[in-house]
């Protein structure tokens, strides 16, 4: 790559974080954000429902304080790192400036990477790394040493500790090559390096799930035994269309007919098949095979680039892309104030009956990921004016325990951990930390009810209900219990308490 060229990924990418950071810290942190924050604060090789990556990212982003601007920042850096590997992409095929700069609007703009870019969470991290990975093997298929193999495997390595689904991209990229002539490049020791390398860096998060039981494929079995939406092939594959915008999805469909059509991309055609396949048959989540698709949009930029040679013509593409990306990036960043987004999301819900919903919840006015950006600072605050209002003999010996690992997260987080006795629950990691040596006496119990049944605790009754109406529904009209008297410890009780889902 020439400098020329290499500038202009530079320029790509600051103007990707730059748009980024400016729509990034509005609303509120994200449920799973704050869930992240708290796991990275315990450090570990591993956790029941994700890797340690995300999480420790996550954390040390608030060690100098409460900020969402920092902790949305490392999404934007993963945004832009993805944005940086497009154009290079581009350049390394041959591709010059209206390719790149046509990809890297494209890859921008689209919904479901901004989401990837605005949120932190699991994909942010195979937003970059994904079209890293295939970048390496588009080189060493052109003839690039080999040594490669070992930036292939260190890449899809550090992916696994950020998210598990790299397994099924790099399934789909070892079948597609091993399907065509670039079957090639795996005789060479270099590959097997590349593969141990990959395999130890997994290994410290594959050894911590054997040695708890392998919680993720519980959380895994619960979210498709009526969690998450099943959908059918062709539904499954019109959600794709909708995650990428309709009217910028035939950029990434026009990347895979390409790679199919050329002899020496054909794998990478291939590749995109094979994780779709993957994902309907195993009924994964609608947006799991997502960050591939930054990879075939600058496939399609190529394609289009050699298609179309009047510049005026590339000109208008380039300025009308914003325009058709325009419509759908409020519902993927938050960037439009409350009244409006909730007007929007509105219009998108029931005049174009837009849904890309991926688990089973009643609908909530904002959309699920606006939602969940809602309310918990006021119910961390709910939840602290319980405990202050409580005897000072029973505040030595209370617990706190709430639903699920987003209302005890936001709880944690947003009270200093002095002014407050333990925060429990039996979601996912919550179960795992145990009970903290809270015997239970005096609970706290956010949500439905008070742990161990009806009839665990003798005395049971409602101090306060938190209303957040633009939150989840079931996030509204929370019950916020006292829970006393309990017939045994909560010690006794906590495995019947844990929920892995």
């Amino acid at each position: 790559m020439n400098d020329r060229s290499l500038r202009w990924a530079w320029v790509a990418a600051g103007f990707t974080f730059v748009f980024h950071l400016l729509a990034n810290p509005h609303y509120g942190f994200f449920r799973d954000e704050l869930y992240f924050i708290i796991c990275g604060r315990h450090p570990s090789w591993g956790y029941v429902d994700q890797p340690p990556l995300v999480p420790l990212i996550a954390a040390a982003s608030q060690l100098f304080g409460i900020s969402l601007v920092a902790l949305r920042a490392t999404a934007a850096l993963c945004a832009a790192g993805s944005v940086f590997v497009v154009v290079r992409i581009v350049t390394h095929l041959g591709g010059g400036r209206f390719a790149a700069s046509f990809a890297a609007l494209a890859v921008a703009l689209t919904p479901v990477l901004a989401v990837f870019g605005t949120q932190v969470g699991p994909d942010m991290v195979g937003l970059w790394l994904w079209p890293l990975a295939a970048l390496y093997l588009l080189r060493i298929v052109g003839g690039a040493s080999p040594r490669l193999w070992l930036a292939v495997g260190a890449t899809l390595g550090v992916s696994f500790e950020g998210k598990y689904s790299v397994v099924f991209f790099a399934v789909a990229l070892a079948i597609g090559l091993a399907l065509t002539k670039e079957r090639r490049i795996f005789a060479t020791p270099y590959f097997w390096y590349g593969a141990l390398l990959g395999v130890a860096i997994a290994l410290p998060n594959i050894v911590w799930q054997i040695a708890h039981g392998l919680p993720m494929l519980s959380v895994l079995k619960a979210g498709a035994s009526g969690k998450n939406v099943v959908l059918s092939p062709l539904s499954y594959l019109v959600q794709q269309l909708l995650l990428t915008n309709p009217l910028l999805a035939w950029i990434w469909i026009v990347g895979i007919v390409s790679a199919l059509c050329a002899p020496s991309l054909r794998w990478l055609g291939f590749a995109a098949l094979i994780m779709l396949a993957e994902m309907i048959v195993l009924h994964g989540k609608n947006y799991y095979p997502a960050d591939m698709y930054s990879i075939y949009i600058a496939l399609g930029a190529l394609a289009v680039a050699r298609a179309l040679a009047v510049r005026w013509g590339r000109v208008a593409l380039v300025a009308l892309t914003p325009l058709l990306a325009a419509w759908l990036i409020p519902a993927a960043m938050p960037i439009l104030p409350t009244p409006q987004i909730l007007a929007y999301t509105a219009f998108l819900r029931h005049a174009l009956h837009l849904s890309v919903a991926s688990e089973n919840h009643k609908i909530a006015r904002l959309g699920q990921d606006f939602a969940d950006m809602h309310g918990w600072p006021r119910l961390a605050a709910a939840v602290a004016a319980v405990y202050a209002a409580l005897p000072p003999g029973e505040r030595a010996g209370a617990a706190i325990f709430a639903d699920n690992y987003g209302e005890a997260s936001a709880i944690e987080f947003f009270n200093s951990p002095q002014k407050l006795p333990p925060v429990l629950s039996g979601h996912n990691q919550y179960w795992l930390w145990g009970t903290h040596g809270a015997s239970g006496e005096t609970l706290i119990a956010v949500g439905s009810r008070c742990p161990g049944g009806a009839n665990f605790y003798k005395r049971q009754r409602t101090v306060a209900h938190f209303s957040n109406p633009l939150g989840m529904p079931y996030e509204d009209e929370l019950p916020i219990r006292l829970c006393r008297s309990p017939r045994g410890t909560l010690g006794e009780i906590w495995p019947t308490v844990r929920h892995y889902n």
